[in-house]
């Protein structure tokens, strides 16, 4: 069994949402791909029982972190423990469809060349719209990249696997051999943009992302943040300008920061004010000095 379906290992974070979490767990009780292993990180939950997930599903390895590590260091804890040839990335906030693991991983064993994988991903709330199907290359002016097919109908249009300019962090299935050959994701984000940059890592390493639609998920989409908080404004607006600090190359980082500078922060400080939204304005400036007082710590 294990060179047809070789072990995937699952790995999917908790931060007090283990009812969300135990959704998801009861979804992939009905995936037919038969060699997996589920790895459940508690990300230190202040206000909640990760305990009850294992008590609900004793077969899932429940790791729980004794610190709050964020998105990157919380899967990299899991990764320490999975003992799988691919590993698959899931949000506690996705519903999985039966048969949704196998395209993914004939993917991978198909090209050797591609490092990453992504399904296709919906929105839980209406399975019509897509959320993801491939990304736009990341714009060195304003570092920011659009997700292909966004709120568009699944009417077929994005149905063409292929490669893409980036993975999405909801659903991303990589080789442990990749892994182990470009490292595992940087730590320095904590929440945002980490799974662009572990792209670009893998890229740089001569690896291709790819997108594949024969596989999808449901995506309920940021549960842990709220969809509009102050924390989601900091990490984004610290994180966006950190990637191209640790991405783009000098040219390109100079262009990036002169729009930044001139145009965007500006434009958002504005914005916030004008909204009277002071605590996201504190987390936008906060974002900013952050860069200013920080290395970014190149991989």
């Amino acid at each position: 069994m294990s060179e047809k379906f070789p072990l995937v290992s699952i790995i999917t974070i908790n931060y007090n949402e283990s009812e969300v979490t135990l959704e998801m767990l009861q979804s992939l009780k009905g995936l037919t791909y038969p060699n997996v292993e589920v790895i459940v990180v508690d990300n230190a939950s202040p206000n909640d029982d990760p305990d009850m997930i294992k008590e609900q599903f004793p077969e899932i390895t429940l790791i729980k972190s004794k610190e709050n590590l964020g998105f990157a260091g919380g899967n990299n804890l899991g990764v320490k423990q999975s003992e799988g040839e691919y590993l698959l990335f899931i949000n506690n906030d996705t519903i999985v469809p039966e048969g949704f693991i196998e395209p993914l991983v004939q993917t991978l064993q198909k090209d050797e060349t591609i490092g990453m994988v992504s399904p296709k991903i919906k929105f839980h709330w209406n399975p019509e719209l897509i959320q993801y199907a491939g990304y736009t290359p990341m714009s060195h002016w304003t570092i920011r990249n659009s997700s292909i097919g966004y709120h568009q109908k699944d009417d077929g249009r994005f149905d063409i696997a292929g490669e893409t300019e980036s993975i999405h962090g909801a659903a991303m299935m990589v080789p442990k051999q990749v892994v182990d050959k470009v490292g595992m994701m940087t730590e320095i984000y904590f929440l945002y943009y980490e799974e662009h940059d572990w792209a670009e890592m893998i890229k740089r390493a001569g690896y291709k992302i790819y997108y594949q639609p024969k596989s999808y998920i449901l995506h309920k989409e940021s549960i842990s943040t709220g969809k509009f908080s102050p924390l989601k404004t900091y990490y984004i607006s610290r994180n966006r300008i950190l990637f191209a600090r640790r991405n783009f190359k000098p040219l390109q980082l100079g262009i990036s920061l002169l729009f930044q500078c001139f145009v965007s922060i500006p434009k958002n400080s504005l914005q916030f004010l004008v909204k009277k939204e002071l605590q996201h304005f504190k987390a936008f400036w906060k974002a900013i000095s952050w860069n200013l007082t920080h290395k970014a710590e190149m991989g």
